[in-house]
């Protein structure tokens, strides 16, 4: 039987051992601390002016493979939501904190180095060795610099480079907690594509993983010993198109991944407690999509949960929130293969669409300039609801 004491102490809080056993595990970016000011900074900033401050992250996390980093796991994220939702959280009066996978896209700049052609095909050379945009893109690229330069000169935009997923999590923790001061004025926009697996550092090579045992004789050997070459040489060793050398030119890597721990739990309880919290859900298999963005609702009791499909995601997503219905939103398109006036329509349906119906090509509308609005009205009924609680 057990005792009185026994009985009566608490479960362990399992979320809590997990955040203190990976952070103390991965050790923090070299420039957290540098970031941390910054943010700080600004955060207070604007929760002194009372104004609504948005945390967008944006892009993928690399998993490094190895402490001296050569090879890493990576996914397709180019930042393109986030790059783009940014520029329409400035638009609707927020100030925006862009926590970014470094090199993925940027606000503002997505228009020029994600485009096909080279950014200097934009450019041509004016009077005087001067440096002017080409006629035909001056008036959208000055329209693009003016709103720039204005996020920059109100200071309403402040951009944090991340790299692989230990970054990336101690950035986030770290900028998190800064935000309470804001309340249910913070939202947190959680639009980067996060590893789900990673490289423990103990298992973790300290060098570059070699790829064949050339070495191996070297290092077990002395430091001063010559390398031999090997006896002989046939064609087939360089023959890259035989699957079965008679000397084998690679060994095989084998990967063993452990989870990332799941703090988005952290995050609503702990990190940012007050302010309204946005996941995202990319799926493949139309299927399964709602049941996922309600799982993850379920599970992390945070306040909504944007779910899109790799194929359709610029077309559609599905707003999953607790107590309101399920909110498909869509940019309107005309079907592929109909007929008619060429106008785009409307379509309602409470499930996703079939890519085969959509046209080619890109959307004429940013879907994001129909998702940040709807969010903002979902932020604005957040922060009545907190306040009003708050006051009672």
């Amino acid at each position: 039987m057990l005792s009185q004491i026994e009985s009566e102490t608490p479960p362990p809080n399992l979320a809590a051992l997990a955040e203190d056993h990976y952070f103390s595990a991965n050790p923090p970016p070299k420039d957290l601390e540098k970031h941390t000011a910054l943010a700080r900074e600004f955060i207070n900033y604007h929760s002194a002016a009372g104004r609504r401050l948005v945390l967008v992250t944006s892009g993928g996390t690399t998993v490094p493979l190895e402490k001296n980093t050569v090879r890493f796991i990576d996914n397709f994220s180019a930042g393109t939501r986030g790059a783009t939702s940014a520029e329409y959280f400035l638009e609707a009066g927020y100030a925006v904190l862009f926590l970014h996978r470094q090199f993925s896209l940027l606000p503002f700049s997505r228009h020029y180095s994600h485009a096909t052609d080279c950014f200097l095909d934009f450019l041509r050379e004016g009077p005087n060795g001067s440096v002017v945009a080409r006629d035909e893109d001056a008036a959208k690229m000055l329209h693009v610099l003016r709103k720039y330069r204005d996020a920059r000169d109100r200071n309403m935009l402040l951009l944090l480079p991340f790299v692989n997923i230990s970054d990336y999590l101690h950035e986030l923790r770290s900028v998190a907690q800064l935000m309470q001061p804001l309340g249910p004025r913070g939202l947190l926009y959680l639009a980067a594509a996060v590893s789900d697996f990673f490289v423990p550092p103990d298992r973790m090579s300290e060098h570059k993983i070699q790829s064949t045992d050339a070495a191996d004789a070297f290092k077990k050997g002395s430091s001063s010993a010559t390398p031999q070459p090997p006896a002989v040489e046939d064609e087939e060793t360089f023959d890259n198109f035989d699957s079965s050398p008679k000397v084998p030119r690679s060994k095989r890597l084998v990967i063993d991944l452990d989870p990332v721990p799941k703090f988005l739990k952290n995050l609503v309880e702990g990190w940012s407690p007050q302010g309204m919290i946005v996941s995202f859900k990319l799926e493949t298999d139309p299927a399964i999509l709602v049941h996922k963005a309600k799982y993850s609702l379920d599970r992390y009791q945070h306040h909504l949960v944007i779910g899109n499909l790799l194929a359709t995601r610029k077309w559609e997503v599905v707003f999953v929130s607790p107590g309101n219905p399920d909110r498909w939103i869509r940019v309107p398109f005309r079907k592929a293969g109909a007929e008619g006036d060429g106008k785009a329509v409307e379509v309602e349906k409470d499930e996703p669409l079939d890519p085969k119906s959509l046209p080619e090509g890109e959307p004429e509308v940013e879907i994001e300039s129909l998702i940040i609005p709807a969010v903002q009205d979902l932020h604005s009924k957040y922060i009545q609801t907190v306040e009003a609680r708050n006051r009672s």
